[in-house]
């Protein structure tokens, strides 16, 4: 595939004004300038060329984006995800050209469609209808190239009953779905979209989304797409890049990069142990020691193959006899919960420290990132929770696709939190 973006030691800086804090006047200063001649006064105030100067004004430089180099080849479905204000919509402001940057190259090989936030593109005094025709215009389209399109834009945004009303009267939701849909529908060879998704509702981001996967795979177009939702950057785009104060900390396959993004802070193998502020976790009768995930050889890990089974291994300390079980919570790493399990002898234990083992078979869980909960409670006239930790460890399962039992030589995403891989049987009825 050609590269389609090339960006070289691009970076953005913004100038930051901030006002020193006055110091308390008392009387007697007011008094005292006022002793002063009115010229002397002026001279202070003003500067040689009439300007009032502002002696409590500093200024601070941000750089928004320092140093960023990356490539995105043509038809790329490619996420960029980090926290705020991690530069993540200064970078496709720049790509589409509605703000320049400080220094660095940037080599763009096609038309570029922006939608970065509601209003964007749009006049607010012109109507659905004629806003379509002045977007495909600054596209470079002809008005026979909008008229071929302009039926699918209407269809898509499902604004048909507004399409002669003024866009300022739309609701931000209609805005969003006109909007999407003009830069979707007129073919550019690029497409950068921002968080501004999250403004429709649940139902138009899965088709906003949807139409994104098929202008990459079917047209070969390039999507760009900013949002702080992992569910729809992991099953939208196939490459990732995770921007922190700045600068590129992450590149690569999705789910390896949000598995970084989510796993920073938290633990992902071993622990030596458990505490919030110093104080252990638990209460009075049992205590969160340490936790581990283990593969098949027993070796402590942070990441496995969907073929492999893997162990979960929690240590606790008992401090008064009870009828104690373990389990352990997954969820993934959108946080749905995936399921949990339960030890299902509950068994009386003394005091002491005891470890227990969870094991998840091999082709159960799915491609993508895990959180684990750990969790112990008591079993006597009702359930006592004596600790849960919901995000003490993850996991991140990797899917080989050649050799995974149960593609059938089918090599895209599946969806799901869990991927069992359970027995069937094909009887002749004749």
């Amino acid at each position: 595939m050609n590269t389609i973006i090339k960006v070289e030691d691009l970076s953005k800086r913004y100038l930051i004004s901030h006002q020193k804090q006055e110091r308390y006047v008392a009387l007697r200063d007011v008094i005292a300038d006022n002793a002063k001649s009115f010229g002397r006064r002026i001279a202070h105030f003003m500067g040689r060329n009439g300007q009032a100067k502002n002696s409590r004004a500093t200024q601070e430089e941000f750089w928004a984006l320092k140093d960023i180099s990356l490539e995105i080849k043509e038809g790329e479905r490619v996420g960029i995800i980090g926290r705020n204000g991690a530069g993540k919509t200064t970078l496709l402001k720049i790509l589409g050209r509605i703000t320049e940057p400080t220094h660095g190259k940037i080599t763009i090989d096609g038309r570029v469609a922006s939608l970065l936030e509601v209003g964007t593109g749009f006049h607010a005094e012109l109507t659905g209808r004629e806003n379509i025709f002045l977007n495909g215009a600054i596209l470079g389209m002809s008005r026979s190239e909008i008229k071929r399109k302009f039926d699918e834009i209407v269809d898509f945004a499902e604004v048909e009953k507004f399409l002669d009303t003024p866009v300022k009267r739309y609701s931000s939701g209609m805005y969003v779905r006109l909007a999407f849909a003009v830069a979707a529908h007129l073919e550019p060879e690029i497409l950068l979209v921002d968080e501004v998704l999250a403004v429709g509702d649940m139902q138009f981001q899965k088709k906003c989304l949807g139409k994104m996967e098929d202008v990459s795979n079917k047209e070969g177009r390039t999507v760009l797409f900013v949002s702080h939702n992992m569910a729809m950057i992991s099953s939208l785009c196939e490459k990732c890049f995770l921007l922190d104060m700045g600068r590129v900390e992450k590149e690569g396959k999705t789910s390896d990069v949000v598995m970084h993004y989510y796993t920073s802070g938290v633990q992902s193998a071993g622990q030596v142990g458990f505490s919030v502020n110093g104080r252990p976790i638990g209460d009075e009768y049992a205590n969160l020691l340490a936790a581990e995930v283990r593969n098949e050889k027993g070796e402590i890990t942070n990441e496995i193959n969907i073929n492999e089974s893997l162990s979960v291994l929690m240590k606790f300390q008992v401090k008064k006899t009870n009828k104690f079980m373990p389990n352990v919570h997954f969820f993934t790493g959108e946080g749905l919960y995936a399921f949990d399990s339960i030890c299902p002898d509950a068994k009386v234990l003394k005091p002491g420290e005891y470890i227990s083992t969870c094991q998840v078979p091999a082709n159960f869980l799915n491609d993508g990132t895990y959180f684990i909960g750990l969790a112990l409670a008591s079993a006597g006239e009702g359930i006592i929770l004596h600790f849960f930790e919901k995000s003490a460890l993850s996991i991140n399962v990797k899917d080989p696709i050649e050799g995974t039992p149960g593609r059938n030589g089918y090599g895209g995403p599946i969806p799901g939190v869990v991927r069992p891989l359970l027995k069937w049987n094909i009887n002749n009825t004749d």
